[in-house]
């Protein structure tokens, strides 16, 4: 009986091992397909990341192959100095005169002028939302911001029509109230939320350690704002003012129609101008096709492009430095 029990007992102990054997290479099959599965899967989300990645890339270029070819066609009839140094845009006289200088200078006015308005108010109701607002207060302006980023520019231009150009006419004993001033008002208006939005994150996203260490050593409110946080959020708000200025050089609905779209060279923000994007909305659909005033639109394209790079380099280079500040 003993022996029985004994041999009993040790089959038992096989069995189990047996069974604990076949349970771990269940489980190290069911491991390796599992791993298969998740690197197959992992493979064939980096391939389709990789392929999307490099026809953004291949469009990109395509546009901008489209956009030069088309552009250098212009100076087939004319010398790039003269459509860079020109100063008058009139394709419908005799010889027709594709001088960019009156466009670029409304849109530097512009841009400018917007800058002058919307860098302040945006960054100064940055601070006031992250370091001075109460609670309820902060969620309210947060909501209206993005509000504000929600209007159609096409509804300000009206708007611009309506109001604010009776008020520059009447504020400035002006003739007609549609000037570059109320272009850059309109468009640091819609500036606005941009900046806002990228300086108050930038500023919230802080540690707390910095306010702290800064009042202990006996700063007050406003110094450890302007002292401490402003400097050390200073990348941020670079990268929101850039991103404005950016808003700024390629809004078109809007200051084509509250501009007065007159190509001219403007020596002040109250006289009336055209920018690069407005004459391109405007004048493509008006123009022969494979025509020098055609390819004349193309060209401007390309100096907008062009401005747009140096402004985006420029930005780059500024962040750059506010880093390496900051370290």
């Amino acid at each position: 009986m003993k022996q029985q029990m004994y041999s009993l007992r040790k089959e038992e102990k096989v069995y189990s091992q047996e069974e604990e054997t076949l349970e771990e290479s269940f489980k190290h099959e069911k491991n390796l397909k599992s791993n298969y599965k998740n690197r197959l899967s992992e493979f064939i989300i980096e391939k389709i990341i990789f392929v999307l990645g490099i026809a953004s890339i291949l469009i990109l270029a395509l546009i901008f192959a489209f956009l030069i070819s088309s552009g250098i066609s212009l100076f087939d009839t004319m010398t790039i100095g003269e459509f860079l140094t020109g100063t008058s845009w009139s394709p419908r006289s005799t010889p027709q005169r594709f001088g960019v200088i009156p466009l670029v200078l409304g849109t530097l006015w512009i841009t400018a002028g917007a800058i002058l308005i919307s860098v302040p108010i945006g960054i100064g109701s940055a601070i006031f939302i992250s370091e001075v607002a109460p609670p309820k207060t902060r969620t309210a302006l947060k909501v209206i911001i993005e509000f504000l980023s929600a209007i159609p520019s096409v509804v300000l231009g009206f708007l611009g029509i309506v109001v604010l150009s009776n008020w520059v006419r009447l504020s400035f004993n002006l003739s007609s109230g549609f000037t570059l001033l109320t272009g850059s008002i309109l468009v640091a208006f819609m500036a606005l939320p941009t900046i806002i939005s990228v300086s108050d994150d930038a500023i919230t996203a802080l540690p707390k350690e910095y306010r702290e260490a800064s009042l202990a050593l006996g700063a007050t409110r406003f110094e450890t704002i302007f002292h401490v946080l402003v400097p050390a959020a200073s990348s941020g708000i670079i990268a929101g003012v850039m991103l404005g200025i950016g808003r700024a050089i390629g809004e078109t609905m809007t200051v084509m129609m509250v501009t007065g779209n007159a190509a001219r060279i403007p020596t002040s923000l109250l006289q009336s101008g055209r920018t690069m994007t407005a004459t391109i909305a405007s004048e493509m659909g008006d123009t022969v096709r494979q025509s020098a005033h055609y390819y004349s639109l193309f060209a401007v394209g390309i100096v907008l492009l062009i401005m747009t790079s140096v402004i985006n380099l420029f930005a780059d280079y500024v962040l750059q430095r506010a880093r390496k500040g900051g370290k």
